[in-house]
Order: structure tokens, then sequence, then C-alpha cells
């Protein structure tokens, strides 16, 4: 009987620990089958409302971010299927699209804000191309999404809505941040150990 509370007694630990950091079975359940008006209300006290970008900027350079995001989103999709050569083919993918955007677009003020940020993108990627363990890989994908979500804020996309989201689970509880094109939260950091683990913290244009 002894045995049998104490088994109880871990379970019942784990689950608040589970239900504190993450939201718990409901809050998932609210990302993978509520509608998108619930799971809407359940970030609202959370979420930040999309912000014009900070510079005004070519059109052209901004198409050329949204191409950026869209390689971007097929690498953190590799990272949620927790599949590391897919990880690294997508990387590429997302390092020749970064190649493209032209810098030359940019001038002043905008110009070195961009060159602030893409020297720390361009290392990100090398890392995850070179790296063969996902962990790894994974860690390095935070910090290219930390540059990656500063060059969105100051350029914009063109007017697509993206959404910046957070896992406070990450690296032992670290947490980390990913950006999306979707609300429904898909985590790159855990996969399908915790699928749903994580929130909307902000709208980005």
């Amino acid at each position: 009987m002894k045995t049998r509370a104490i088994v109880f007694s871990l379970f019942l630990a784990v689950t608040v620990f589970t239900f504190t950091n993450c939201g718990g079975k409901k809050e998932s359940e609210s990302h993978d089958h509520g509608s998108a008006d619930s799971a809407a209300s359940h970030d609202d006290a959370a979420v930040a409302d999309a912000t014009e970008p900070q510079f005004s900027v070519d059109a052209a350079f901004q198409q050329q971010l949204a191409g950026v995001f869209k390689a971007y989103v097929s690498l953190k999709d590799a990272f949620v299927a927790s599949d590391a050569a897919k990880v690294k083919a997508e990387a590429e993918t997302t390092q020749k699209a970064l190649a493209a955007a032209d810098m030359k677009l940019l001038t002043g003020a905008a110009h070195n804000d961009w060159m602030a940020h893409l020297g720390s993108m361009e290392s990100a990627l090398k890392e995850i191309i070179s790296a063969s363990d996902i962990e790894a890989q994974r860690k390095s994908f935070s910090a290219l999404s930390d540059s990656f979500y500063k060059s969105i804020k100051a350029f914009g996309l063109g007017g697509s809505t993206v959404y910046y989201e957070f896992c406070p689970m990450a690296f032992n509880n670290e947490g980390a941040y990913w950006i999306s094109d979707a609300e429904q939260i898909r985590n790159p950091y855990f996969g399908d150990q915790m699928l749903t683990c994580g929130s909307v913290k902000e709208k980005l244009k």
C-alpha cells in the first residue's frame, strides 16, 4: 500500500508540474481541437498586438524577407518532426533564401540594423547544417529565431501575419522562442514529446 501511495504521489506531482509549465492537457487540447476563436482566447492576456515595422523599407526587401520566412517555417517543421537530416536540408534552403535578401535595398539605420542581425543568423544556420545531433541543432535554431524575430520586427514581411511563440520548458526550463505561420502550437524543441507545449506571445506583420 505504501508503494502504491508513493507512486500515486509522484504521478500527481508530475501532473501538477506539467500544468504549471505548459498549461496542461486542457490548454493543449484547445490548440489541437478548438476553433480559432477558442485558441486565441486562451492567449489573449499574453499576446501583444501586431505593430508597424520599425523601418519603412523597399517592398522588394520585405518580399525577400518573406521568402526567408517561408524557408524558416519549413525548417521549423523539420524540428517538429525531430528529423535531423531534414533539418539540415531545410537549413541549407533557408541559408540560400537569406543570401538572396539584397542588403543594397536598405540604407542608413535600416542597413545597420540588418547587418547587426545577419551575422548571427548566418552563424546559426551554419551550426545547424554542421551538427548531426538534433538537440545541438535545436540550440542553434533558438539563436536563429531570436535574430530573425528582431529582423521581422524591424522590416516586416509585407503584410503577412506571423506568430512569435514560446516554450517555457525548452533547454531545461530556460525557455525558447520560435516563429510560426500559424497560431496553433507545434513545438520545435520537443516535437511529439510535448507537441503543444507553449503559447503565442506576439503577432507580427
